[in-house]
């Protein structure tokens, strides 16, 4: 079913709320500034969440400790610190994404490989983008969605007030939403010939899930939602990347799985896990680090890889 945008309605304007409208109308102006100095203060904002954020700090060094354990310390603690800044701009482009017109958007940003969308949309199927959690994500959306708009997954906020700004922030460039557990509606927008997009680089935990290796970490919880998609719609798979490079944003779309889905699920974890390899290393600096993405373990009675983080 597809998600209604929440009415304005004066509760919104309850006293407790009076706040959090400040911090918005001062994000909001903010958001005007030149993109040089917006990235300076992304940048500010990454070293404040460095000191404020200890715990996902820790996550993130774990997580590139284990994914790259031949890498020099020094080597790692340098991607940990450009992580850190691009958190800090992630804030800034949720803002832009958001907010910003469309002329502003198509200034700095430019579309790779959407002929691979193109060839399967040629043939009646619906697109299944396989993306990754980069941390440009908000604005990227906003960019594949001026090419074409798509079906997105949503999880609606819970503050009220956030919730009317964050539906009406991620429908600029949809076609519509959908609530993140309908998939029967995510069936039908590809049957439909739509362009859908799922991340599958995070760990849900064992239902649904297969463990692969990813990385130097041989047993990763890899969720197999694309496999039990792709068997149940008409449809085939595009990866899409989204990262920022020196001239702005990028949208890459790139080949999707080919003899897939295989009867062998281990397989089909594995070909989705070295295709989030290659997508997360075209922007390592810019991937979410600071998801345990490796929480969940083969063996239900092994120690969790989080423990005793260094903080």
């Amino acid at each position: 079913m597809r998600l209604e945008a929440p009415p304005f309605e004066l509760k919104l304007l309850h006293p407790k709320y009076w706040l959090l409208w400040f911090f918005i109308a001062i994000a909001y102006l903010i958001s005007w500034l030149p993109y040089p100095v917006l990235k300076l203060i992304g940048k500010g904002l990454g070293k404040l969440l460095g000191k404020l954020g200890k715990k996902r700090v820790a996550i993130a060094r774990r997580n590139i400790e284990l994914s790259f354990p031949d890498m020099p310390e020094k080597e790692r603690e340098a991607m940990l610190a450009a992580n850190l800044e691009n958190a800090g701009m992630a804030m800034v482009e949720t803002m832009m994404g958001w907010w910003w017109p469309d002329w502003r958007i198509k200034g700095i940003s430019r579309i790779e490989g959407y002929e691979h969308v193109e060839a399967v949309l040629a043939k009646g199927k619906g697109v299944l983008g396989l993306a990754v959690h980069n941390m440009t994500l908000e604005v990227g959306c906003r960019v594949a969605g001026l090419q074409k708009p798509s079906v997105g997954f949503y999880r609606p906020h819970d503050n009220p007030v956030m919730e009317f700004l964050q539906y009406r922030g991620r429908a600029r460039s949809n076609n519509y939403l959908i609530s993140k557990r309908d998939l029967k509606s995510l069936f039908k927008a590809l049957d439909d010939g739509e362009v859908t997009f799922y991340l599958p680089d995070q760990d849900y935990g064992p239902h649904n899930s297969a463990f692969a290796p990813l990385f130097a970490v041989q047993d990763v919880a890899t969720t197999l939602g694309p496999v039990i998609i792709v068997q149940r719609s008409n449809c085939e798979t595009v990866f899409i990347n989204s990262f920022r490079d020196d001239k702005g944003y990028v949208i890459k779309y790139s080949p999707g799985l080919k003899d897939f889905p295989d009867q062998d699920d281990k397989i089909n974890a594995r070909k989705i896990n070295e295709r989030v390899e290659e997508l997360i290393m075209e922007a390592p600096e810019q991937y979410l680090w600071m998801h345990k993405r490796y929480k969940t373990r083969q063996d239900a009675d092994a120690p969790s890889r989080y423990d005793n983080l260094k903080k």
